[in-house]
């Protein structure tokens, strides 16, 4: 009985392990010279960690029952703030100071213009993030900046070397920051705060929660993984350019939504977020080694989000009912 009642509370989660596995195999039958081989998964382990690390931050918010649409334009002005504190001084750590500071006041920002002033999350930021746009572009003349000398440094062994000689530095921080926020959402009385806010913000008032403090908290927190993930990119490119972060926000919503948090708040899971973004960060290797265009990509990525939505919604009216 008691594995019976273990196996549904963590439906969706070995759910969503279960399509993970189903769309491997797949990929592996239709193009076994491509998912056979150790090269595709370094490049997963490349690339997937950036859109993960965004979405674990924007999970916490989505719980709480709030949105952050300008992580893609805070990622480029912390990605300046890097760029050129490290080309004045030639520390990266400097840098990475400069660039932690500009995320967690944009973050800061937007939680105050929402909770205080109670202007709407999806109005807000989306003005934060043509303001965060439109700035960095401006301070940069819309030119790229060139950070070659950043290969050289410890600090970029450090955060996306190559542990073996294969395995990316940024998986193991992706992991661990995972770690962290699961043992923060399901082990920690903030992670018990943010859900109550998500379910009903005037309960969570009514039970002594702090609302205004955690909601602020949490874009502060949002603005200071963007920031994480921006460095983390300029690094790996070792070059920063105007339209940094802009190709993430569709992969970070697909990856959020499909790994079982909920639209309306109050529900959500670090584990299913994981997972999502892994899925949606092999969809296109494998749209493409199939044989079809990559133009199928941006199609699959917006059904995976309707589809998610949708039976959430479902399970919701559902649930109330």
């Amino acid at each position: 009985m008691k594995i019976e009642n273990s196996l549904f509370k963590y439906r969706f989660q070995i759910g969503i392990l279960g399509l993970l596995i189903s769309l491997l195999s797949l990929f592996m039958f239709l193009s076994p010279q491509t998912f056979m081989h150790q090269r595709i998964y370094v490049a997963f382990m490349s690339t997937i960690p950036f859109p993960t690390l965004l979405a674990l931050g924007l999970t916490l918010l989505i719980i709480a029952g709030e949105l952050d649409l300008s992580f893609p334009s805070i990622m480029v002005i912390s990605g300046l703030s890097f760029s050129v504190v490290f080309e004045a001084t030639g520390w990266a750590s400097l840098g990475f100071v400069a660039a932690l500071a500009t995320g967690a006041f944009a973050g800061l920002c937007n939680g105050l213009i929402v909770v205080k002033i109670g202007v709407p999350a999806i109005i807000a930021t989306i003005g934060t993030q043509f303001f965060w746009r439109g700035a960095s572009t401006l301070l940069a003349d819309g030119l790229a900046l060139n950070l070659t000398e950043v290969r050289d440094t410890t600090f970029h062994h450090i955060f996306v070397g190559r542990l073996f000689d294969w395995i990316p530095a940024q998986t193991l921080w992706c992991v661990a920051l995972a770690v962290l926020f699961w043992f923060l959402l399901n082990r920690h009385v903030f992670g018990d705060d943010i859900r109550f806010i998500g379910d009903d913000i005037k309960t969570a008032q009514m039970m002594g929660v702090d609302t205004d403090k955690v909601r602020i908290s949490l874009f502060v927190l949002m603005g200071l993984i963007s920031a994480f993930t921006s460095v983390m990119v300029c690094l790996e490119m070792a070059n920063w350019w105007p339209t940094q972060g802009e190709g993430y926000l569709l992969l970070v919503f697909a990856a959020i939504f499909l790994g079982g948090t909920s639209v309306f708040g109050g529900q959500g899971t670090i584990w299913g977020t994981v997972i999502g973004s892994v899925i949606i960060g092999i969809i296109e290797a494998g749209i493409i080694s199939a044989g079809l265009s990559g133009y199928w990509t941006r199609l699959v990525y917006g059904l995976v989000i309707i589809v998610s939505v949708s039976l959430y919604a479902v399970a919701f009216k559902t649930r109330r009912i």
